[in-house]
């Protein structure tokens, strides 16, 4: 399939730099998207004023089970922006691996 050492390392260092692409591309996707998530935003505001009225009400169950989804919303907030920013290094090290091969073929300075 490959001739010399030349065009694998070639056709390495171009697929590593495509993935790095795209592994960017997707977490930047996923910062944005969690960025403007509304809809979490809107269930904690609803979660919350059914909190409150649970304390008014003096209903134990119902402020315990609000509680419970603030959390999982806050964990769950949490969780989509490390998934981002892990994707954001390693789209930065697929890119700076596929520099380092092509330099060493001498392609770049």
């Amino acid at each position: 399939m490959f001739t010399s050492t030349f065009d694998f390392q070639m056709t390495m260092a171009t697929a590593l730099f495509l993935l790095g692409l795209i592994v960017l591309f997707v977490s930047i996707f996923i910062l944005i998207k969690h960025a403007i998530g509304r809809d979490i935003k809107t269930i904690a505001k609803q979660t919350t004023k059914l909190a409150e009225k649970g304390i008014t009400d003096n209903v134990a169950g119902l402020v315990g089970n609000a509680s419970s989804l603030i959390n999982a919303l806050h964990d769950l907030s949490k969780t989509n922006s490390g998934i981002g920013v892990f994707l954001v290094f390693l789209g930065i090290a697929l890119l700076t691996t596929a520099y380092f091969i092509t330099r060493n073929l001498g392609i770049t300075n």
